[in-house]
């Protein structure tokens, strides 16, 4: 088990990271989710021992290891940089950490043999790394990882320069590989998708702060607040204020959406509204209540063949809209647009979830 209670880390005069308490339990998988300079990799060093904390303690397995050195923990970590010894061949490399735990030869090679068939390198082991691409060269540090047998696994975005193929397939297999053998696993990513495929627990991270932390699924459809949302919504989480008289909406231009039954009891006063880019659409979806369409105009449409984003400008606001299919739309077009109230978040002036009473009951 992996305990951090009350962590921070101060570089120079900032804050890299705040007051953070996680708790992570042997044979699970851990994401720490966050957009770049959250403080994801600043955790990981944390948690390895190669940074000491400013203030807080680092515990395993109930001792207090804060300030040991990482050579003295069981710790294995891959960065999305790849790091490898240059001068050895690719089975020396995958063996490294066996030969100085004085693991027999017979072990070694089975165990170098095996993880180098998950990561599809059996064809390189008697090259260097600097004869591989980068992407070779990244499974070679991987299955030094698999290996290893360590106590706790820190992942630092380590597929993000894989082809996609490769990179769907580990998704899938590194966290069954390192849950079978208890130990605590933790994957930093900045790709909502990824940590949901992943599953297990999340942390959410913002500013060096972890916003929120439980089970991933939890996370992305009960986020805390506005901040864990939009960490958790790719594209970001669409959101405007509104105010709320009966069982209506309003917004600044006199529109009005629906409020979602379970929400009927709230005070009527001014929230925030939030709802992800696939329940914003041209159509009137099951859950549309609008008796016309708000009125958007075009930004800017992405295609990517089986999907088009297309970036709309509605009021102040700007949102995005994920359409199925090919999607030709012109910057400075008019376009309807309908939200799916059934998925509708509502936010306090102080940007918390307000739990609608479905939601309370069910929990």
């Amino acid at each position: 088990m992996l305990e951090l209670r009350n962590v921070s880390k101060r570089v120079g005069e900032e804050m890299h990271i705040r007051d953070v308490s996680l708790k992570f339990e042997s044979g699970t998988i851990n994401v720490l989710l966050g957009p770049t300079l959250s403080g994801k990799t600043s955790l990981m060093r944390l948690m390895a021992g190669l940074d000491r904390p400013t203030a807080g303690e680092v515990w395993v397995d109930g001792k207090n290891v804060t300030g040991v050195a990482v050579q003295k923990r069981n710790v294995a970590m891959v960065y999305q940089q790849f790091i490898n010894y240059p001068t050895l061949t690719v089975y020396e490399n995958i063996a490294s950490p066996l030969r100085l735990s004085g693991v027999s030869k017979t072990e070694i090679d089975a165990a170098v043999k095996k993880a180098a068939k998950l990561m599809k390198i059996e064809e390189f082991l008697d090259r260097t790394p600097l004869a591989l691409s980068g992407g070779q060269q990244q499974r070679t540090a991987l299955a030094r990882a698999v290996v290893k047998s360590a106590g706790l696994v820190l992942l630092d975005e380590p597929l993000a320069n894989l082809d996609y193929k490769l990179r769907e397939e580990l998704r899938e297999e590194l966290p069954k590989i390192f849950a079978e053998s208890g130990t605590v696993f933790v994957y930093a990513t900045t790709e909502p998708e990824e940590a949901l495929l992943l599953g297990g627990n999340a942390a959410t991270l913002n500013e060096g702060r972890v916003t929120q932390f439980a089970k991933t699924v939890d996370v992305f459809r009960h986020p805390v607040d506005i901040i864990t949302a939009q960490t958790f919504s790719n594209p970001p989480m669409n959101i405007i204020e509104v105010k709320k008289t009966n069982n209506a909406f309003h917004l600044n231009d006199g529109a009005q959406i629906a409020v979602p039954k379970g929400h009927w009891s709230l005070p009527d006063a001014t929230y925030t509204i939030g709802f992800r880019a696939h329940h914003l659409s041209t159509k009137k979806q099951t859950g549309s209540t609008e008796t016309k369409p708000l009125d958007g105009v075009v930004n800017i449409t992405e295609i990517t063949g089986s999907e088009s984003f297309v970036h709309v400008k509605y009021g102040n606001r700007n949102w995005v809209m994920i359409a199925r299919g090919v999607h030709n739309y012109d910057p400075g077009d008019a376009i309807g647009l309908y939200i799916d109230i059934r998925y509708l978040m509502v936010f306090d002036e102080e940007g918390k979830l307000i739990r609608s009473v479905t939601e309370q009951q069910a929990a």
